[in-house]
């Protein structure tokens, strides 16, 4: 084991260090497993939930609401497989050394953005670029 994969629990990168250096990739590859432990948490009390409620309500407003709650659940639920997944491909790009740079340009991606957003696959400015594209796109 590496020694930079010791880092002390207060540590958080910092711009004055070399870019993705192996602490500033060992922090956002813990937060992006503890991020998707907490998703995958959330996932297996949802499914205890559902199958908890899984029995039979018979006042027909008790039950719609009930029905209601599972459905809002479920679409929460089919968000966070999403975003497993993309947290998925963030631990491969920093398996692969690509992790921090922009898809679009190659640049580093801001460490605030990144801390604040570690799946991100984008610098502020090319995400700002992609949307804008998006939204004129949509308005034809």
């Amino acid at each position: 084991m590496k020694a930079e994969t010791f880092l002390p629990n207060d540590y958080t990168p910092a711009e004055d260090e070399p870019f993705m250096n192996a602490r500033q990739t060992e922090y956002f590859r813990r937060k992006l497993l503890a991020w998707k432990h907490d998703l995958l948490d959330e996932t297996a009390l949802t499914i205890e939930g559902l199958q908890d409620a899984a029995r039979n309500i018979p006042d027909m407003a008790d039950r719609a609401s009930e029905e209601t709650d599972r459905a809002l659940e479920l679409r929460t639920r089919d968000r966070q497989r999403k975003l497993i997944s993309k947290i998925d491909s963030a631990l491969r790009r920093i398996e692969d050394g690509e992790y921090g740079y922009c898809e679009v340009t190659g640049d580093p991606i801001s460490l605030k953005r990144l801390d604040a957003r570690p799946i991100a696959t984008m610098s502020l400015e090319a995400q700002e670029r992609h949307e804008r594209r998006e939204k004129v796109h949509r308005d034809d």
